[in-house]
């Protein structure tokens, strides 16, 4: 396992956002969290990365580990868990500069600044989300000038600049059309030979396709977490089977 929770609880002020979250992620798999909107999904997924932390009167109970080490433990390193668990978001966010600079940029937080370095890993980091072939001429261009689908990829080939180890993905496709959400599809599975990648999805069809596993949440409970062909064929829980059947959500 890369990642488990013990008892999590989070809560918004006075109201229950996650309740009693038991859950291992596996290596090297791509884990689907699916639920009707308002069930905590995002909420969990910013849990493991500590993304909450940003968001005033949040108070967490319970342990998340991540390779066996507490993360919510007052010791550990949160700058450094950002850059072994990364995110993409809903939207492309590309930064408003080049091609370059946008893959650049967390190695030069991280004090690189060695201009023969950075082009490998520019271009290592492209090629993994199959746009170098596609960009390497237009790498002084802004990136805000690409479709929205490059951009996502770009945004994911970033996060790959840094070297993480576990990529979230908070609906990652719910801006692009359906060849792009193909292609995007397409590189997840790719990319799961080298990381972790846990996903948010609001479409039950995407996780059908792409996930190995799936917790399926609602009202801030995880109220089943299995393979995912169980899950979508043979569910354990009634509520699970309505939700997939469409009988609410």
């Amino acid at each position: 396992m890369i990642i488990e929770t013990a008892k999590l609880n989070l809560y918004y002020g006075k109201f229950q956002a996650l309740k009693n979250i038991n859950l291992q992620i596996k290596r090297n798999l791509i884990t689907g969290i699916i639920g009707p909107s308002g069930c905590g999904k995002s909420t969990l997924l910013r849990v493991f990365n500590r993304m909450n932390d940003l968001i005033e009167n949040v108070r967490i109970t319970g342990s998340v580990f991540f390779d066996k080490e507490d993360i919510y433990s007052p010791l550990y390193d949160i700058i450094m868990l950002r850059k072994r668990i990364g995110m993409v978001f809903q939207r492309p966010n590309a930064f408003p500069l080049s091609v370059f600079d946008n893959i650049a940029y967390g190695p030069r937080v991280w004090g690189m600044n060695d201009k023969m370095v950075l082009n490998e890993i520019v271009e290592r980091s492209l090629t993994a989300v199959d746009l170098f072939n596609d960009l390497k001429d237009r790498l002084k261009t802004s990136a805000l000038a690409l479709s929205a689908e490059k951009q996502q990829r770009l945004c994911i080939a970033r996060l790959l600049a840094v070297e993480p180890e576990v990529l979230l993905m908070d609906e990652p496709c719910s801006a692009l059309d359906p060849i792009a959400t193909g292609k995007i599809e397409e590189l997840m599975q790719e990319l799961k030979k080298r990381y972790t990648i846990i996903i948010v999805t609001h479409n039950m069809q995407q996780a059908a396709r792409i996930a190995d596993e799936v917790g399926f949440m609602l009202l801030g409970e995880l109220i089943e977490f299995d393979s995912a062909k169980k899950i979508f064929t043979n569910p354990r829980d009634k509520r699970t089977f309505d939700y997939i059947s469409g009988r609410f959500g």
